[in-house]
């Protein structure tokens, strides 16, 4: 067979959706795959796909004639078409009507909604679902959804995002650097809990913020700080403002991991997730996480983490309190995240899979046009 050619499309492009394409695309050129990228010229600003060898294209994440014209004119001529997440699904579905290039989708996240956007929500799934020749998911719940919106095919796969690079801890490894980051986020003598995620009513900070409230008649009071951007930014700022709580609100930033690595704890409140990236460099940097049993989380961290119930402040502060008293456990739990993040498929596993899921879908095709 000719060299095979991939169009791998993204919406906005989340921070683990936006890293797994970027591995993706870079293993696939490495394997002699042509990669296009079509994505939102923002996207490829953080990301630089053309980097590692992959075209880019721009597309607005739009689903006005225009863009899904853009998008497939950069479908022609593809083996198979590769969509991440339901927006890109929907849009690239639309885009290939008509013709018999197959797509298949990567299902990162499960949404949730009310009211008449639930219902837009549902009928954006089945669409995804239905169109896809093969539905890829990070976890069971998301594959079960998938075959229920009407999928064909949908398989559990592991979707891997690059780790995180190394942060230098000062000279001769002496923890300058993060001393100096401690310093700056004003926790040099008391613990600092990190969380990091988009700012939405289903990543759980409103819970988070409760459970801050709780804690803090410790002595030292923990500092938490929270790395993100969203529409609960401002909502969130004023409860940590009027209630005087032991919060700091910062920008992400692009690499989680410098504040992980100054971190005492790290915090997962979400009502999903799928295999979180934050709770990834957070297992493989060593630092305690506390995280919400939902989604794919209990089966990425096994047993090296401590899981509470979604919503729940005080069980979620209990936990916090408890590893904050007792260093012993923190260390337990650090060495844990090591040995667990050791153990989880790599990237050129993620990348092998899903070249073999390509090889399957574009053979027929080329055994149709050598007729």
């Amino acid at each position: 067979m000719s060299q095979l050619r991939t169009v791998q499309v993204l919406g906005g492009g989340s921070a683990g959706s936006s890293a797994h394409v970027g591995s993706l695309a870079a293993g696939l050129v490495a394997r002699g795959v042509r990669v296009t990228v079509c994505a939102p010229q923002a996207v490829d600003s953080a990301h630089d796909f053309t980097a590692a060898g992959s075209q880019f294209l721009p597309v607005p994440r739009r689903s006005d004639p225009a863009a899904v014209a853009a998008l497939r004119a950069a479908c022609t001529g593809a083996d198979v078409v590769h969509a991440h997440g339901l927006h890109a699904a929907a849009r690239t579905a639309l885009a290939l009507s008509g013709r018999s290039v197959p797509l298949v989708v990567t299902w990162h996240t499960r949404r949730y909604a009310e009211g008449a956007r639930r219902q837009i929500l549902h009928l954006l799934e089945r669409r995804a679902a239905r169109a896809a020749a093969v539905v890829l998911a990070p976890t069971s719940d998301l594959v079960d959804l998938a075959r229920e919106r009407g999928a064909r095919d949908a398989r559990l796969a592991p979707i891997t995002v690059p780790p995180p690079r190394a942060v230098n801890p000062g000279p001769a490894g002496n923890g300058i650097g993060v001393d100096k980051l401690r310093a700056e986020l004003g926790a040099v003598e008391r613990p600092l809990i990190v969380a990091a995620g988009n700012l939405v009513p289903q990543h759980g900070f409103t819970t988070l913020l409760d459970a801050a409230r709780l804690w803090r008649d410790l002595d030292p009071e923990p500092l938490l700080v929270v790395a993100g951007e969203g529409r609960e930014r401002d909502a969130l700022r004023r409860r940590i403002r009027n209630e005087e709580l032991p919060v700091s609100l910062v920008d992400p930033g692009d690499e989680p991991g410098e504040l992980l690595a100054a971190a005492d704890l790290a915090l997962l409140p979400s009502r999903w997730e799928g295999r979180s990236r934050f709770a990834q460099e957070a297992l493989r940097a060593g630092v305690p996480l506390v995280a919400t049993a939902v989604g794919g989380t209990p089966e990425l961290v096994g047993g090296a983490a401590e899981l509470v119930p979604y919503g729940n402040a005080e069980a979620l502060a209990r936990a916090v309190v408890r590893l904050i008293e007792e260093p012993a456990e923190r260390a337990r739990l650090a060495e844990a995240g090591r040995a667990q993040a050791a153990g989880w498929p790599t990237e050129d596993d993620t990348i092998a899979h899903v070249l073999s899921v390509y090889d399957e879908l574009a053979q027929p095709l080329a055994a149709g046009r050598d007729r």
